[in-house]
């Protein structure tokens, strides 16, 4: 299971779902406030594998924790910030590629 940082948008998780990646955001979970190393050790209590954050200190941030849970993974996206409906209407397009690539 993926976790969005509070630092993402939220309609990412529509597109995961889409490629049947179970998500959820730290917003939803009520996490925002926690600093990076309580969010790794509460996502991975919650059962978290991942952690998609566009925070590039993040793993300076939460190195402590990160070593502690070997089998997480923090994944710093450098993605340009693009409206919504371009990225939700490319979404089957990317889906589609993806399925012919594997």
């Amino acid at each position: 299971m993926w976790l969005l940082d509070a630092n993402m948008d939220v309609h990412l998780v529509s597109v995961l779902t889409g490629f049947k990646i179970s998500c959820d955001t730290a917003g939803r979970r009520g996490w925002k406030a926690l600093s990076n190393g309580d969010l790794v050790s509460m996502a991975v209590d919650a059962g978290f594998r991942c952690l998609l954050t566009r925070n590039q200190l993040f793993g300076e941030s939460a190195s402590r924790a990160l070593k502690l849970f070997p089998q997480f993974a923090a994944v710093v996206v450098n993605v340009p910030q693009r409206p919504w409906p371009n990225i939700e209407n490319n979404s089957s397009h990317y889906a589609r590629n993806t399925q012919l690539s594997q």
